[in-house]
């Protein structure tokens, strides 16, 4: 019995199986964290972690495609662009920072106190910097020759205007990144541009490439104009002498094609050269031809004798009373330039009549004047495609005052640009149908092939036989009226001169100094060919539009 109770007593319990237990059960639960996290990865960071991976072992290069060309009409180049030196500093590489300054300073134009501060402070950072971009062929054979440590070029593309500040406003100009910033650079910019390409370049465990791969860039698109060069010239250099003869603050005109509404040169003066834009002022990049808005006085009578006829209010032989150039409505007295007694209608639009055109005003009524002021395209932009087009200023008919019948026939309490009122005489030369004006002709891929044609609105304004009527009157005003001045040898001519008073800013009232003056016309009268219109801002030799703008 003592014997079986020793045995008994050294008998101890067995935990191996309890240890078991819990290594198994340490195993599960470390191979669900794992497999938690493994999946966690997997499924909600996987698109951050690739992402990390290849930048960690690629390195890629944005390549920009060539930017296409702009043409004139007949394929001749405005604008292109050129593969140019740009340079930029590696820090880690960078020498002497003073003297690297010191030879650099005289071929980039900045001071050699400030680029040494720069080369210190990119040396401390770590962080590079453009040194200069798209030099001159010149210059950058210069800073090459050098061979200065941690100064390194790249070739960018930059645009060139092969003639310099011809049609500037019209073309426009790029920035530094190769985008658009005014004019057909800006409007068309995403055709122009392309798709940039890609050079791929993966590295092992100590950074050594060792496997490339390239998407070539897409060259942009080249867009035609309806621009002729030729023209354009002729057109900006007639201009330019008017605004230099006359003294004038400035001068805009415009010459379309009536029967396409293709814009065949559109000018401003003074101009600039897109090559050196950043060193104008914005002012001088203003195109004025499209933003510019004005009272056009006598050029607008166009529209209440257009409307008139139209209506059968009055026939071109129709006698009207000129009231020795003086009108009162609703207690406002107007007058015109010169006295005239009784007329007939062509008469009075080639004297330019006040009074005339405003009782054919009244004939009309509010309600249709302000209806074919509107056919005619004006208190909306005319769509041509260029940035920053004004619309004019137009009130609405419930606006309107009870003197506004005695205003807006003879061109006053309305605001208009050039290029509307060329659409609206496009519109008279074109038998009544007005054409959208464009200056885009077609839009081509890389192969020449066009991928896009413009397609103008286009719509009936008045009829063509009232059309052809206006045109005889509008004949005229060059042989008999207030544009002598615009007739031309060989060919019919047909226009109307507009002198306008300017709003002083301090009164708000009319100036008496300042004027605006205008002439528009076509020829040859039967069947015209061009419009052209001029427009001179505040000419100081003389203010008459049939003395300084008709010639």
């Amino acid at each position: 019995m003592p014997e079986r109770s020793h045995a008994r007593a050294n008998i101890r319990p067995d935990n191996s199986r309890q240890r078991t237990s819990f290594v198994v059960l340490f195993i599960v639960l470390w191979m669900l964290v794992i497999g938690g996290r493994l999946a966690y990865l997997q499924i909600f960071q996987h698109e951050f972690l690739s992402d990390r991976a290849r930048r960690q072992q690629q390195a890629a290069v944005e390549i920009n495609g060539v930017r296409g060309l702009i043409l004139d009409r007949q394929g001749r180049e405005l604008a292109r662009s050129l593969d140019v030196d740009s340079f930029f500093i590696v820090p880690k590489d960078l020498g002497d920072a003073h003297a690297t300054a010191q030879a650099l300073s005289p071929l980039v134009g900045a001071d050699a106190a400030t680029l040494e501060a720069r080369f210190v402070q990119a040396k401390e950072s770590g962080r590079g910097f453009w040194l200069a971009r798209e030099l001159e062929p010149e210059q950058g054979e210069k800073i090459r020759a050098l061979k200065l440590k941690g100064v390194q070029a790249s070739k960018e593309s930059k645009r060139y205007y092969p003639n310099g500040s011809l049609a500037a406003h019209v073309v426009g100009f790029v920035g530094l990144d190769d985008a658009g910033l005014a004019g057909v650079e800006r409007f068309q910019n995403a055709s122009l541009t392309g798709d940039a390409g890609r050079l791929t370049v993966s590295r092992d465990a100590r950074h050594q490439p060792f496997e490339s791969a390239e998407r070539d860039p897409k060259a942009g698109e080249s867009v035609v104009l309806t621009i002729d060069q030729n023209i354009q010239y002729q057109v900006e250099s007639s201009l330019a002498n008017a605004v230099e003869s006359t003294h004038s603050k400035s001068g805009m005109a415009v010459a379309l094609d009536p029967h396409t509404g293709e814009i065949l040169a559109l000018a401003n003066a003074p101009t600039f050269d897109p090559n050196a834009a950043k060193d104008v002022s914005a002012e001088a990049r203003t195109n004025r031809a499209l933003q510019y808005t004005y009272e056009p006085g006598s050029t607008f009578k166009v529209v209440a004798y257009s409307g008139a006829i139209e209506e059968r209010l009055v026939k071109p032989t129709d006698m009207i009373d000129c009231q020795m150039g003086s009108i009162t409505i609703y207690g406002r007295t107007i007058h015109d330039s010169h006295p005239h007694g009784v007329l007939t209608i062509t008469e009075a639009l080639a004297q330019s009549s006040n009074v005339a055109a405003i009782k054919l005003g009244m004939k009309l009524g509010d309600a249709r004047l302000y209806d074919y002021v509107r056919r005619f395209g004006f208190g909306e932009r005319t769509g041509v495609e260029l940035p920053g087009e004004s619309k004019g200023i137009l009130r609405p008919l419930n606006r309107w005052q009870k003197t506004s019948i005695g205003s807006v026939p003879m061109g006053q309490e309305i605001g208009v640009t050039p290029v509307q009122v060329a659409a609206a005489f496009g519109t008279i030369a074109n038998d009544g149908l007005r054409i959208a004006p464009h200056i885009i002709k077609e839009v081509r891929d890389a192969a020449g092939i066009a991928v896009a044609r413009e397609q103008p609105e286009q719509h009936q304004v008045v009829s063509p036989e009232t059309a052809r009527t206006i045109r005889s009157m509008l004949e005229m005003v060059t042989l008999d009226g207030t544009a002598k001045a615009a007739q031309l040898d060989g060919y019919t001519a047909a226009g109307k001169t507009g002198t306008a008073q300017k709003i002083d800013p301090k009164t708000h009232a009319y100036s008496k100094t300042k004027y605006v003056a205008s002439f528009v016309g076509f020829a040859p009268v039967e069947n015209p060919a061009v419009v052209i219109i001029v427009v001179l801002d505040e000419p100081g030799t003389a203010i008459y539009g049939g003395t300084v703008a008709a010639p």
